[in-house]
């Protein structure tokens, strides 16, 4: 565990706490803390992680968009629901973009786990997309990824990291909750 670790791990709690909450301080914070991250993983060889963390800083800049000025009077998004047609074609991305680059990480790299680390990454872009339009289900998704990233992270050593992912399961519950609850959740 690094100074840097430690600092990356604080911003995470504090970035996905201000999201449950629905502050938009949530996406600059965020962005510094997947700066951040992406160095400690090309570190660790999680090349995959590492490619997520820069796809999660343009994301960061999307979602703080989303939030702040999108819709008509710009205003930002409101809490809405998924079809199920569009979860369907969200987790489909997922799944195809976990093969592609699971595929390129094993073939052209050494990285530590191409396969798990590419899925993990291809079904985390669609949680953040879907976080980014504030859709409830991107809380679902964020728990069943975060609490495999747990394991994958205990398994590197990133103990700190693990904990931060097992933090981040409990808040996506929370944030579930949250939202669900949210008067202005539209369907």
């Amino acid at each position: 565990m690094s100074g840097l670790e430690l600092f990356a791990a604080a911003l995470g709690v504090i970035a996905v706490w201000l999201t449950v909450k629905q502050n938009p301080w949530c996406w600059p914070i965020g962005l510094v803390m997947v700066l951040l991250y992406s160095w400690i993983f090309f570190e660790v060889k999680l090349y995959s992680d590492m490619l997520l963390q820069g796809v999660y800083a343009v994301l960061q800049i999307y979602g703080w968009w989303q939030w702040t000025r999108a819709g008509a009077l710009h205003e930002g998004r409101q809490v809405t629901s998924l079809t199920p047609h569009e979860i369907s074609t969200g987790l489909a991305y997922g799944a195809v973009g976990s093969v592609v680059l699971g595929a390129l990480m094993a073939h052209w790299t050494d990285a530590a786990q191409p396969w798990l680390d590419a899925a993990l990454t291809g079904f985390s872009l669609v949680a953040q997309w879907w976080m980014a339009q504030k859709r409830l289900q991107c809380w679902a998704l964020w728990f069943v990824v975060d609490v495999i990233f747990v394991g994958l992270f205990v398994y590197k050593g990133l103990y700190l990291t693990a904990g931060l992912y097992a933090l981040f399961t409990v808040i996506a519950i929370q944030g579930w909750r949250d939202w669900r609850a949210d008067p202005a959740l539209r369907t």
